[in-house]
């Protein structure tokens, strides 16, 4: 093995990264492969990131979205590739960030939505048809790597845990105030994530 092909290597992590309708899709050339010209027009995504970030929901109340999110978490499962993802229904910030990311602040965008080293690969359907072209074990190429079976010890792969500060109250008392007030470390459900699990920022 030369120096260029270890470097492409992944790298296996020995602790958790935990795996866990309407999309508006851009305008583009339909005789180029969508996996050739990618998100490289959206000004919104970052292509310094070096990870695989999936969008994705817990809730089960829409079957079919729920059927994708496990389709598409599965496909990264069987590359055994990390994936930091970020559940909408625990956190409403991730919601907003994924919003943001597509330009659609005042539409619906449909789950999974899914990001690789920063570039936005799109939903389940794109994600399926990457993956039977073969393409997706190229795009994921150098990604960290992860064992499908090993979970988090601390969060049991949900990737949060009550918040240490408030312990999940949400309120905290503010002896100089004499009164109580928000906390400021947790999510709208008293949640922070798992400090177990590593994640990917887009900042």
């Amino acid at each position: 093995m030369d120096a260029i092909d270890a470097a492409k290597k992944p790298f296996l992590l020995t602790r958790s990264l935990s795996y866990h309708h309407t999309f508006h899709r851009r305008a583009r050339d339909s005789s180029i492969p969508f996996w050739k010209i990618l998100a490289d027009d959206n000004p919104n995504v970052s292509n310094s990131n070096l990870g695989v970030v999936i969008y994705t929901t817990s809730l089960r109340s829409i079957r079919r979205t729920h059927a994708d999110c496990c389709a598409v978490r599965a496909i990264f499962r069987g590359l055994r590739v990390a994936v930091d993802e970020r559940d909408v229904s625990i956190h409403a910030a991730f919601r907003h960030e994924l919003q943001t990311m597509v330009g659609s602040k005042s539409r619906p965008v449909a789950l999974p939505q899914v990001f690789v080293c920063g570039k936005h690969i799109g939903g389940a359907e794109e994600v399926r048809l990457l993956h039977e072209a073969g393409e997706m074990g190229r795009l994921v190429e150098g990604v960290l790597g992860q064992d499908p079976a090993f979970v988090c010890g601390g969060c049991g792969g949900v990737r949060f845990v009550p918040c240490g500060n408030c312990r999940g109250s949400r309120k905290v008392f503010v002896e100089e105030e004499g009164r109580m007030r928000r906390c400021e470390d947790c999510n709208e459900n008293g949640l922070v994530r798992c400090a177990g699990c590593f994640s990917f920022s887009f900042n």
